[in-house]
This record gives C-alpha cells, structure tokens and sequence, in this order.
C-alpha cells in the first residue's frame, strides 16, 4: 500500500488489522537494527504464536529498510505466511534494487479526503486547506501551520535527507518554483534556467516527485498526429491541492477568480486519480491542447470522455467552444463541462454538470464506463 505522508495509511492498517504483527521502521531502533541485519526479521516474526501468524503481518514505511523484501519473499515462499506493506515511496527501494516480489504483491494506493468520504465537502476548505485528512478538519489557522511543517518538514527535507538529490541549493530552487508551474504545460527549459542546473535535471526532479507520490504526471492526447497540436510537454499536479496552495502563496477567499479557477481544476483532478485508483480501473488521463491555446483539461479513457473544469457561476456559449472543436475531431462518447452552475444542462452534445453532480456521476460509474 503505497501513498503520501499523513493520507492515513497507518491509521487505516491499525484499525483495520488488530490482530496483525506490526512492525514500524519509524521506531528508530527497529529501524537501525534492521538495517544492520535483516534476517533478525525472521526471528522476531517466529517469537509470535502459530494464531498470529495466520494474520497478515504489517511491516509499515517498508522502503526505509529495501533488503528486508528478501527476507519478506523467503517468508511468503516457505511459511506461507502474508504480509501487507505500506510506504510512502518505491523509488528509494528501485535505487536500491530491492526485491520488488514481482508477481506476488497486489498494489493498492491511498490519497487524500475524497468527497464521498466526506460526504457534504466544504469546496473553499478543501482547495485553501487540502484533503489530508488533518488538515482539512483544522481550523483554518491550524491548518496553514500544519501546511507549513508538511511542506517544509517533509516535502523539502525528507526527500533531501533519504539522498535521493545532491545538488541541495538546486533543487530548493526548484521546489519554489514547482508550484506555479502546476497544472501549466512544463518547460523544462525555463524552469532549469531558474534554477540553475539543466534540463536533464530537472526532468530527474520532477520524477522524483511521481516516484514518492509527490505529483502526478499527465501527457498531452495524441490519438491523431497533427502539426497543430501540442504532443511533447506534459502537466504535472501536486497529491493535494491544498499543499500547491500553500506552496504558491494561494489563500482563495471566494468561488470566483483566476486562482479559484486553478484550485477548482486541481480539486477535481484529484477527485479523478483517486477513482480510478479505487475503483480498480485502469483507464488513461491525458489533456488536449492546440498550439494556439484551444485546450480540453482532461481526456479518459482513450477519447471517450473529455471534461473541461470551468469555475463559472454562468455558462455561455464561448465557454462550450474548446469541448465543441475537441468533440468535432474525436466525438468522444461524453462531452462534459464541470462548473459552478447550480442545475444540470445540456448543450447540444455536451453536459454541463454542476460539480457535485459531476462527482455524484463520477463515484457512480455513470462517467467512465
């Protein structure tokens, strides 16, 4: 079970497996007696009775520790015993080239807050504060100072410390610079001018963001080859959108605006990626753009579905004009425009769906599939 710190993976796996050996390499001395010596991992699961072990056993913040997967596979392959593995990244794991249990571990991944666990999601609260699941529930003070110690604690100084970059003033600079550059086409170019290294490097730390689950990476739609459309640079997002808004300085303070629009097509995206990893589905999420600006945000499945994420009140006809090139090219099966409106419509070929209906018909399958 892979995800992002503090998305409630540790929470999850000790209330739902009471009776599991746990094993946390975030208790120091585990940790480093471990390291030292991983076959003592043998001995310490033998100390436990036959009827716990016929529970899983939870070994949490596994990629701290790479060669204890040799141990975990000899124990899957002659006891027969399972185990659940939890970690917030994989990367430092592949580095290591560590026994990743190829055809023997089932991947499952956990995100933030989603609006079907909230249930009634408070939109201004979700893009100011984010869906990690304490930050959403704190007070709005709390919440910023939470954000603070994420950002600075963890996503700088942890990735600093597991050496997973060298150039440390390099790649402060870029995580300054990371945040405005979300959602946005990616010049790698222009963001290795700014930060001083060059574009090799930079393309290096941006994946190292997608190997510790940091952001995600969405390519442009190229179904068809044409000079006029944008096929090279891809989008990245942040896990979460309160941690880019805090990242760019963004406190939104009401449903309109430039920085609504953003945060808006943020809170949705992640909506998106985390349905499709719940639910088990395994279909694409591109973006469409020509090379004079005309852009869909998000293309599913092949083609079959284009969403377009508007932060409007009120819907005209120019509006609907990027999805009606994009359907007069492709004709995918669902054409949808998600916004503020407060009442389902269509227009022609296209929905426009007020966006907790659109996350209503998301979560109910009556979107993909």
């Amino acid at each position: 079970m892979w995800g992002a710190r503090k998305t409630g993976k540790s929470t999850y796996l000790k209330t739902s497996f009471l009776e599991s050996i746990y094993f946390d390499f975030l208790q120091t001395d585990l940790y480093f007696k471990l390291l030292k010596q991983p076959s003592l991992l043998k001995e310490m699961i033998f100390a436990y009775g036959e009827n716990q072990l016929r529970n899983p056993i939870v070994i949490d913040e596994v990629q701290k520790v790479p060669h204890i997967l040799d141990e975990i596979h000899w124990l899957i392959e002659n006891k027969d015993l399972s185990f659940i593995l939890c970690g917030s990244s994989a990367r430092k794991l592949k580095r290591g080239q560590a026994n990743l249990l190829g055809g023997r571990a089932w991947r499952f991944s956990m995100h933030p807050l989603t609006s079907v666990e909230i249930g009634n999601i408070e939109l201004l609260r979700a893009l100011n504060q984010g869906l990690i699941p304490d930050h959403y529930l704190q007070e709005p003070e709390q919440a910023k100072m939470s954000l603070k110690a994420y950002v600075d604690d963890y996503l700088k100084e942890e990735i600093i410390a597991e050496a997973l970059v060298r150039n440390i003033p390099s790649f402060t600079r870029f995580m300054d610079a990371l945040p405005y550059s979300m959602g946005e086409l990616t010049n790698y170019s222009d963001i290795a001018r700014d930060c001083a290294v060059d574009a090799k490097t930079v393309r290096e730390y941006f994946q190292i963001l997608v190997d510790t689950l940091i952001a995600y990476r969405i390519d442009p739609f190229k179904k068809r080859q044409s000079r006029q459309v944008i096929t090279k640079s891809p989008k990245y997002y942040l896990f979460d959108v309160g941690v880019a808004s805090y990242m760019c300085k963004r406190w939104v303070h009401e449903e309109k605006g430039e920085q609504f629009r953003k945060a808006f097509e943020h809170f949705i995206f992640m909506e998106i990626i985390a349905y499709r990893s719940y639910k088990n589905y395994d279909f694409n999420i591109h973006f469409w753009r020509t090379k004079t600006g005309i852009e869909v945000d998000f293309i599913l499945d092949d083609g079959l579905v284009a969403i377009e994420v508007k932060g409007k009140h009120n819907i005209d006809q120019r509006d609907l004009q990027n999805l009606r090139i994009f359907n007069e090219e492709f004709e995918p099966k669902k054409s949808i425009l998600v916004c503020n409106e407060g009442i389902k419509r269509v227009s022609g070929k296209i929905e426009i769906l007020p966006w907790r209906q659109f996350l209503d018909d998301l979560w109910n399958d009556r979107i993909v599939g």
